[in-house]
């Protein structure tokens, strides 16, 4: 176990995760304007859970860094 290299991976992770709940959103702002909102509201949901799985590793990163290295 390597706290620093778990911890680079985490931040590389978390970037991918941002990355992909940006593009989420950008599609699913398309979808809200056109008459399919069940389309939007479903990619909706995905961001939310984007945003639940970035608040999970942000939590794995905070307590990742308090451990000693081992």
């Amino acid at each position: 176990m390597n706290t620093a290299s778990d911890l680079a991976a985490l931040s590389s992770i978390a970037a991918q995760v941002d990355e992909l709940a940006r593009r989420i959103t950008a599609l699913a702002e398309t979808y809200g304007r056109t008459p399919d909102s069940a389309v939007a509201s479903e990619l909706f949901s995905t961001e939310r859970a984007f945003a639940t799985a970035r608040r999970s590793l942000d939590r794995a990163t905070t307590l990742l860094s308090r451990m000693p290295d081992a």
